[in-house]
């Protein structure tokens, strides 16, 4: 058996380097859809390694509490995430927020109510900017820094203060250094300027704000200026790491008495926090996976038609390895593993050819290249498989040809 393959290998090889070319350009079109779903992968691996690793960095004491947060379905995570139609919908409240801070396993409480305005400083005007409405706690959750100045103080409210973003201030201010004192208008209401955050440089995160774009209030004043508002989400830092389940528990009771029994909410902890921006970057994922294997299946013509020519060229080998006693079995496997090796030379060239590019890409981008053995594994396995479907064909063609008719032809 061991002689045998190596006598297909042979041959395949043989067969490869007299059309050194055409089998290049075969495994070419391999490879660009292999590089493409590798590329796909790796950068979704990488958004959703960024997004829980935030999660770890927080740390096991951090519960999420977000309105009805169990949308599976593409339209639902889609609407989830859009802030407008999230300000919209959402059950949450300032009173709710209030009624998890007084409860005893909770050190922490920081609401998140977004909304887009447009601010003005006395150089610039920039419209669709997020205003993030939350509470002092706010920067006892999040593991940020300051640039310059201080966070919001529990008299933010009275002083109308905010915090920008790194990169908003340099917007409105064309500078970070001396924002601290002066003021912008926000739908009319003059604030001053406290702190600048550090650059944060992660515009994909659980909480769905880009902070290095965004002014952060006090919420009290966001629902002064805004009329009313709805929360988002309410980020709760608990006393007990070990009691997370319970914990929740007693703060989903906590909502549910507020609201009288209305359940329109979840309490999420630990990998759950991510959803739904993982279960997006699965679907978006999936979807971009789905068209990238278009052009893997066009590669999988190209072997076959390839193959289609091998064996029209080749009749008259066929013919005499027949005569002189080969069976159709093995004329069948002689090709099938041709269109095999064309196929996994094109895997392995795709393979490297997509980190390369996820390498380039990460050089431009925060998001570093995700290698995984699943993703090889199933790379591999998914270039053996088109060239079984795609070289079946050709390789049962070869094998049935009549030996006698084979011979007539010559190249």
């Amino acid at each position: 058996m061991a002689s045998l393959i190596r006598t297909h290998f042979k041959l395949a090889k043989n067969s490869i380097k007299e059309n050194k070319t055409r089998s290049f350009l075969t495994c070419l079109g391999i490879a660009i859809g292999v590089a493409s779903i590798i590329l796909i992968l790796s950068l979704a691996g990488s958004i959703s390694g960024l997004v829980k690793g935030e999660v770890d960095k927080i740390g096991s004491d951090l519960i999420v509490v977000r309105p009805d947060s169990t949308k599976d379905t593409v339209t639902g995570i889609v609407e989830e995430l859009t802030s407008a139609n999230s300000f919209q919908q959402s059950n949450l409240s300032i009173g709710d927020v209030e009624a998890i801070s007084k409860l005893d396993n909770t050190s922490a409480v920081a609401p998140i109510a977004v909304s887009t305005n447009t601010i003005q400083s006395e150089k610039n005007n920039y419209p669709s900017i997020p205003v993030l409405g939350t509470t002092p706690d706010f920067i006892k959750i999040e593991p940020f820094s300051m640039r310059f100045g201080s966070f919001l103080s529990d008299n933010s409210e009275e002083e109308n203060t905010v915090v920008l973003g790194h990169t908003l201030s340099l917007a409105l201010f064309n500078t970070i250094n001396s924002t601290v004192g002066k003021t912008i208008t926000i739908m009319g209401e003059k604030f001053m300027v406290v702190g600048v955050l550090d650059e944060i440089n992660r515009s994909i995160n659980f909480d769905n704000v880009d902070f290095d774009n965004a002014a952060i209030i006090n919420i009290k004043s966001l629902d002064k200026i805004m009329g009313s508002i709805q929360i988002q989400q309410i980020n709760v830092k608990a006393t007990n790491t070990d009691s997370l389940p319970e914990i929740s528990k007693e703060i989903a009771d906590t909502l549910r008495n507020q609201k009288l029994g209305d359940e329109n909410y979840s309490v999420a902890y630990g990998e759950a926090i991510t959803h739904p921006t993982s279960s997006l970057l699965t679907i978006i994922s999936g979807m971009l996976t789905a068209v990238a294997a278009i052009s893997l299946v066009v590669g999988g013509i190209g072997v076959m038609n390839i193959m289609l020519v091998s064996v029209a060229e080749r009749s008259h080998e066929i013919g005499v390895r027949k005569a002189v006693g080969a069976s159709s079995r093995s004329i069948l496997m002689q090709f099938l593993f041709e269109a095999l090796i064309l196929s996994i030379l094109g895997g392995v060239f795709g393979l490297l050819l997509g980190y390369i590019l996820a390498f380039l890409l990460s050089t431009i981008t925060p998001f570093s290249p995700f290698i995984s053995w699943e993703i090889i594994l199933v790379t591999f396995l998914t270039t053996l498989l088109i060239g079984i479907v795609f070289g079946i064909y050709p390789a049962l063609k070869a094998a049935a040809k009549d030996p006698i008719d084979s011979l007539k032809h010559y190249r």
